[in-house]
């Protein structure tokens, strides 16, 4: 994430820096080009299209053709106007072309910058689709701080949704293995198929879980009928944005008082959220009830237990023992729950 951020902040600048140098060049080349138009204007006579066109044939030394017979005072102005002008004009136009040069090379680093930071990425997520859902679910995964990295077909509108939000984004077809590999699908944790044709999910649930069997994958399905589809080919979960604008509404309708209440909770301080925290020997709450953790102390609210072939505890009570295999799951402020599931993931990589 502090890539992203850093990465943005120095592109805008350096973006910033490069139109400025542009602009001071054609400001140059223009000057430049009017100052001898209207200097063959006043000495000659000429008309503005026959001054315009003899300074430009003088100042890129072409040459062929003379459309205005120069008096004395008209010769002496070109010759003072050529030693003093060409160098002018020869260093903007060498300087445009190196400008369009650094352009296209800025291009290319920053996409080896990118990828390469990509590369890096675990425990990411991958967003397939850059529509209306896919850029709904980045504003929500980058408000919550979760790296993360989208792939689109349409590379001028990719680029105009992450650029500018330093967001990281591969331009190609989501369902395309060396894509999906570039992404980072071996070490990414979920992935989300937000593509706007069914046939399209399907065919990247089934290669993503193909590349990775174990992580998630969450679908976007039109129907129940496309939704069973992609369901067999390996999706954990399909969601249709119409059941689910449907079920909202009909929420409203029936408790509104709720349904503002989550609305605004979700967006006051990062919003809330719950996770799913598996505990495990090496767990410090290993062992303890839940009237003896620190979770309440934290900000967190122990909603469920889920026990191997048992049945959910929901709510459970607080002489309830947390033993390894369990799944807990928490709930509090966005920034509450992060800072457990970082403490939980340390937990795991300390040798029991």
């Amino acid at each position: 994430m502090y890539f992203q951020i850093f990465s943005s902040t120095n592109q805008t600048k350096q973006q910033k820096q490069s139109v400025a140098h542009f602009l001071r060049i054609i400001f140059l080349l223009v000057g430049f080009t009017i100052f001898g138009t209207v200097g063959i204007r006043l000495i000659e006579g000429a008309s503005w299209l026959d001054s315009l066109f003899m300074i430009v044939i003088t100042a890129t030394t072409v040459g062929y053709e003379d459309p205005v017979s120069l008096s004395h005072n008209g010769k002496i102005f070109i010759i003072f106007y050529l030693m003093f002008g060409l160098g002018i004009f020869t260093y903007s136009v060498s300087q445009l072309g190196q400008w369009i040069v650094r352009q296209q090379m800025s291009s290319v680093l920053e996409k080896r910058r990118m990828q390469k930071a990509i590369s890096n990425l675990d425990n990411h997520y991958i967003v397939c689709g850059i529509g209306r859902m896919g850029a709904s679910i980045c504003e929500y995964l980058h408000e919550r701080e979760k790296p993360f990295v989208v792939i689109d077909s349409n590379e001028e509108h990719l680029q105009l949704a992450c650029e500018d939000k330093g967001w990281f984004h591969i331009h190609g077809d989501a369902t395309d293995d060396f894509v999906l590999k570039s992404a980072g699908i071996e070490n990414a944790k979920a992935l989300a198929a937000a593509l706007p044709s069914d046939a399209d999910n399907v065919y990247v649930v089934l290669t993503a879980r193909m590349l990775n069997p174990e992580f998630q994958i969450i679908a976007r399905a039109s129907d129940d009928k496309a939704g069973e589809k992609i369901k067999h080919a390996g999706a954990n979960r399909v969601v249709s944005p119409f059941r689910s604008g449907a079920v909202k509404i009909a929420r409203f309708m029936i408790h509104p008082a709720v349904e503002d209440f989550v609305e605004v909770a979700s967006k006051h301080i990062g919003g809330f959220q719950v996770a799913d925290l598996q505990i495990h020997e090496a767990n410090p709450y290993c062992g303890k009830k839940l009237s003896e953790t620190d979770f309440s102390t934290k900000g967190i609210m122990i909603v469920g237990i889920c026990r191997p072939g048992q049945a959910p505890q929901m709510p459970p009570p607080s002489t309830s023992i947390l033993n390894a295999g369990d799944s807990v799951f928490a709930l509090g402020s966005s920034e509450a729950v992060n800072q457990l599931m970082e403490e939980f993931n340390e937990s795991e990589e300390v040798p029991a």
